[in-house]
């Protein structure tokens, strides 16, 4: 049993601040001051097409972009061949483009590649990426067959796309919205459903015997979905063993401490020692 947070993307090179924000950002950040991806994912901008210019870059290259690193890869070298379930507050993508089976995936905060209606019409979700394309290239990049970004010599992004490619709801007409779970409003669609029973029986499956819960780069922003359970199923089976790869965080409650591995190195380092 997986349990991935934000760490393990990060330790694929997908960082939201320094370099890759300057790269791909600093026209934003010049404009309105902030000085992440994160930040600017907030930023109240003072119109949709404003709003959907940021957003449409902050989808493309951390959604539909390969991580500069084969983090994922090489985990998945060292699962594919186990009876593993994956379960992650990341909503970038990364198992799926690195193979993962879907089957074996659940992804509990959503996904940058989804929409929902502002007002959850319909109860579905909506796929982005041709849209999102569009909206990049109105913006004067030119994307690449291998999924990369580039502006071309002379051109200066534009920081607003066309009113046209403001996305709304098929349905009633209103807004478009990321399928994140950002506050009570977040759709759970029917794929959610799906991938959460799947999740349930595996744990239903595997309550007792020996097993690994492997917990990667998750930090206490939102303990409750990965750490706290892990921990908690650790107790209860005394198969069980927990082991934590985290940059500097990497620890483990006294109740489960002989039961664990505790490893506070570059989860990248790790992975392609082992």
């Amino acid at each position: 049993m997986a349990g991935a947070g934000a760490g393990l993307s990060t330790a694929a090179g997908f960082d939201y601040a320094g370099g890759r924000f300057q790269k791909y950002f600093s026209d934003f950040a010049a404009k309105y001051r902030f000085g992440d991806m994160y930040s600017g994912g907030f930023y109240p901008y003072p119109a949709p097409e404003e709003y959907w210019a940021y957003w449409s870059r902050y989808i493309y290259i951390n959604r539909y972009m390969d991580a500069p690193k084969p983090v994922y890869d090489d985990l998945l070298r060292r699962l594919k061949d186990k009876d593993y379930f994956v379960l992650t507050t990341n909503v970038d993508h990364c198992f799926q483009k690195a193979g993962f089976d879907k089957g074996r995936l659940f992804y509990t905060q959503g996904d940058y590649g989804l929409w929902q209606c502002v007002h959850g019409c319909g109860g579905r979700t909506y796929d982005n990426e041709d849209q999102v394309r569009k909206m990049v290239e109105s913006q004067g990049f030119v994307l690449a067959p291998d999924a990369s970004l580039t502006l071309p010599a002379g051109v200066t992004a534009k920081t607003a796309i066309p009113s046209e490619l403001v996305p709304r709801c098929p349905g009633c007409g209103k807004p478009l919205i990321m399928n994140l779970r950002v506050d009570d409003g977040f759709l759970q669609d029917e794929g959610w459903d799906l991938a959460a029973g799947r999740y349930a029986r595996f744990l239903r499956q595997h309550e007792k015997g020996r097993v690994l819960y492997l917990e990667l780069g998750v930090g206490m922003n939102t303990p409750v979905i990965i750490k706290y359970p892990f921990w908690r199923r650790t107790k209860e089976n005394p198969q069980a063993i927990y082991a934590c790869l985290n940059w500097k965080e990497a620890y483990a409650p006294r109740e489960i401490a002989a039961r664990s591995i505790c490893v506070e190195e570059d989860i990248a380092d790790v992975l392609r020692a082992i």
